[in-house]
This record gives structure tokens, sequence and C-alpha cells, in this order.
């Protein structure tokens, strides 16, 4: 018999797919219904996930059967710490940026078809956090990149078409990696279910063919996560969608299809061996460098932000290879963080570029005189990107470092304070250039941005003052250890979810 609370589970696919099919089928009848749809479901989410935490704490891991057949016969949904800690983290940014999109999506021509496309995404986003099964994780994946491909070109100008184009095509080759990573699992393992895979490895052993395995899971969810090398997409892909949208591929997009799966796959089913782990220190180290280096000599605000999403996903996977249980809480504590500040980021740019209609610093300046909620909420969110405390951004990076130090990855902690520095230099340029320079005549009579873009960047730079104190007070014990535990378990994930169901 299924526990009540497992029935939760579902809903978060289900949620959103219903928003998606509610906006398409009548967000045409009155013009204020797709904001109401959209921002009704996502704050439903919001809701379920956070309510997804006090279950996982209450009860454990639950595991929902579908169709009530039992794993690994049948398909398997999961919901423990590490889930939980995803969904609250994909859905919180998903809200916020549904409510920005309020004001900010009117110049576009069509609502209906933006909320229909983004719960799409979410749906899909989802699906591939609360899965328990390979092969429906590679569908939801789907689902979720054909809806941001979609995005990407939602303005339908000529670099955003070429940028979607570029990214379709990138992307496909990631999900080509994955599949054929996926069939080779399958046909070592005879089964598609996570849970059933992790325990046939523990009784036949990994094999040569998860050197094979691994290299393609690499390489398919690196693309998907914009880690250097597979990052060409990004920069483009990023600035060119509208800010609502770069704010969710930046946020939580590349995450929940990239590393979080990366973990999930290497730590949960496979077990993670000394030489993943070294590639993922590796690549994560590469990622924060080349990302800031990059980031640094742009005056375009959006592919500024965008190559600091690729340094600072190298933070998160740097944590995570270092396996450490200090390292890990790092690495998912910068997850969260960066969520929100990155998010913010992008939201800024989206308020400057409404008001000014551009997005190159050097034709800023002074901008903060003339929206004083924009300057401020910027300041905030660059400070917490740079790791200046007691911004949020700086507990996480400093764990990280620490825990390099402690695993005695001195070099890996010495190019994490250098990547630091930079990323400070970098906003500085930002905020000079942008925010306090001398006000420029032609921008003597803009105006702030409405309200809802206002409310939504208030609410981010509120959780990036307060966000790292709190979560390492009493927050951390139901959220971020429980995701911790998790992955420190490692392969006793089969254990775990077979007597969940």
């Amino acid at each position: 018999m299924i526990p009540v609370s497992a029935d939760i589970i579902p809903l978060f696919v289900a949620v959103p797919l219903a928003g998606a099919f509610l906006n398409s089928l009548i967000g045409k009848k009155v013009k204020w219904l797709p904001d109401v749809i959209g921002n009704l479901t996502t704050l439903a989410v919001l809701v379920l996930s956070v309510i997804s935490v006090r279950l996982v704490t209450e009860y454990g891991t639950l595991v929902y059967s579908v169709g009530g057949w039992k794993p690994p016969v049948g398909i398997g949904m999961v919901l423990d710490g590490l889930t939980a800690f995803m969904l609250v983290t994909v859905n919180l940014v998903a809200f916020f940026v549904a409510v920005f999109s309020v004001n900010y999506m009117e110049k576009y021509t069509s609502k209906q078809k933006f909320y229909t496309l983004f719960l799409l995404m979410l749906a899909g986003m989802n699906g591939v956090i609360a899965t328990g099964d390979m092969f429906n994780l590679f569908v939801f994946l789907e689902i979720a990149s054909v809806a941001s491909y979609a995005l990407v070109a939602f303005g339908t100008e000529k670099h955003e078409l070429e940028a979607a184009f570029k990214y379709a095509v990138m992307s496909t080759v990631g999900s080509l990696f994955v599949l054929l990573g996926i069939v080779l699992l399958y046909s070592y393992t005879s089964t598609l279910n996570m849970a059933d895979m992790a325990r046939v490895f523990a009784q036949k052993g990994t094999g040569d063919i998860t050197l094979m395995v691994s290299v393609l899971f690499i390489m398919g969810f690196g693309l998907k996560a914009a880690l250097v090398p597979f990052h060409a997409w990004l920069p483009d892909a990023h600035p060119s969608a509208p800010a609502p949208i770069s704010a969710m591929l930046s946020g939580v997009l590349i995450k929940s299809l990239g590393i979080y799966v990366l973990c999930r796959i290497f730590y949960s089913v496979i077990g993670i061996t000394p030489a993943v782990a070294s590639i993922f220190l590796f690549l994560g180290a590469l990622s924060m460098v080349i990302g800031v280096f990059l980031a640094i000599g742009q005056w375009d605000l959006k592919r500024l932000l965008a190559y600091h999403s690729i340094s600072q996903i190298g933070y998160v996977v740097l944590g995570i290879g270092l396996g450490t249980p200090l390292g890990i809480l790092g690495g998912l504590f910068h997850l969260f963080n960066h969520s929100m500040f990155k998010s913010l980021l992008f939201l800024n740019s989206g308020a400057v570029e409404y008001s000014t209609g551009t997005r190159d610093l050097q034709k800023m300046g002074g901008l903060a005189k003339r929206m004083p909620v924009t300057g401020a909420t910027n300041f905030v969110a660059s400070m917490s990107i740079a790791g200046i405390p007691p911004f949020n951004g700086f507990w996480s990076k400093l764990i990280i470092i620490i825990a390099a130090v402690q695993a005695g990855r001195y070099g890996y902690a010495f190019w994490a304070v250098l990547a630091s520095l930079l990323t400070l230099a970098s906003f500085m340029k930002v905020m000079k250039y942008g925010f306090f320079d001398r006000l420029k005549e032609r921008w003597g009579r803009i105006e702030e941005v409405p309200f809802f873009m206002k409310l939504s960047m208030v609410a981010l730079a509120l959780i990036c003052i307060f966000g790292g104190v709190l979560l390492l007070g009493g927050i951390n014990q139901v959220f971020l250890d429980r995701a911790t535990a998790v992955l420190l378990r490692g392969t006793q994930y089969a254990a775990i979810v077979f007597k969940g169901s």
C-alpha cells in the first residue's frame, strides 16, 4: 500500500503539465488569464516543494509506483533529501520568474505561448529530478530541452533564432551521448530502474562497460551543464533568450538537467570512483577559471552573466568532486545560492534592457539614480556572486575552499580563490559602468520598472542577503544536510528505494 504522502510526487509533473494545457486551451480568451494560470501553477508547485521537505524529514525516502506497478517492474518516482532540495531550488526560482514575467513579457506578442512553454520546461525539470527510471529521465530531459529551444528563440529576431539553432544542435548531440550511455547501461544491467541498476552493479561489479558509460554521461550531461569544454552553446543561448528565460536557463535548467543528474548517476547508481572524482575536480577548476576570464572582457551585460554561469557551475562541480562531506555540502549550497543570485542578475539585466533598450555597459552609466531598486538589487547580487560577506555566495565559496584545503587539494583551493577575486573585478566593472558612473543625458527620463518586476528582484535580493545565514542555521538540518547525506550514502540508494517502495 502506497503511503498517502507519496502521492505528492507525480504532482510535480502533473501540475505544470495541467497549467500548460490550460494555458494553450483557454489562454487566449482573456488577456490576463495566462499570467494568472502561470503564477498560480508555479506557486502551487513551490508549495508542494516545501511540503516535500517536511515529508522527507518525517517519512524518509518515499517512492511512488506509477500505475501501482512496483519497481523494478514498474516506473518509480523517488522523493529523498536530494530530490526535495532540488525541487525547492527549481520551483522557487520558477515562481519569482513567473511573477517578473507579468510585466516584462508585455512587450512580446503572446504570453499564452510563453507560459505554455515555460510550464512545459518546468514539468520536464521536475520530472528529471523526481524520476527513478533512467529512460523516463531521458524523456523528461527532452521535454525540458525542447521547450527551452523554443523559449530561446521566442523573440524571433535573427540572432535569437541563430542562438536557438546552435543550442538545439549541440544539446541534441549531448542527448545522443546520454541515450547511448543509457543503452549501454541497459545492455549490462537488463533494467532501466536506477535503484535496480545500482543493485546489479553491486552484485556483478562495474565491469569494463562503466568506463565508456562514464565518458558518455560526462560529455552528455556536461554539455547540458555547460561545463568547459562543452560550454560553447551557452554564451549565445542565454543572452538571446528573454530575461525571465535567461534566469531559468542559468539559474536552474543547467543544474537540474546537468549537475543533478551527474550527481545522481555517479554517486547513487554507478558509484563514484577516484578517476571520475578527479575528472569532476579538473572540469570544475577549468570551468571556474576559463569562465571568469572570458567574462571579464565582455561589455554585453547578459553575455557577461552567461560566462559567469560557466564559472560558477565550476565551483559546484569542484565541491561535488571533492567527495568529502564538507565538499558536497559546499557544492550543493553553492548550487542553491547560484540559482538565487544568478537568476536575480539576469532579471536585473532584463529590467535595465526593459527601461533603456540596451545591454551595452558602455552605453549605460548612473542608472542607479533613475532605477534605485534595480541598482540596489543588482549590487546585492553582484556582491553575492563575488563572494563578499555576509551575502550567501560568500558562505558556500568559503565552505568549498575550506573543504579543498582539508582534502589536501591546495591547488584547487587557490584557483577557487583566484576565480572569486576575478569575479569581484568583473562585477565592479558592471556596477561602475552600469549603475554608479555619471548619469548620461539620454537616461534622464527613464523610469524604474513596474511593480511585479521589482517584487521579484527584491524577494531574490532578500534571499541573497539572509539565505546564507538561514541555511547554515536551523534550516540546514532539514534541507542541505539531508541532500548531502543522500550523496554520501552512495549506492545504498538501491536498498533505501526498495525499502521505501
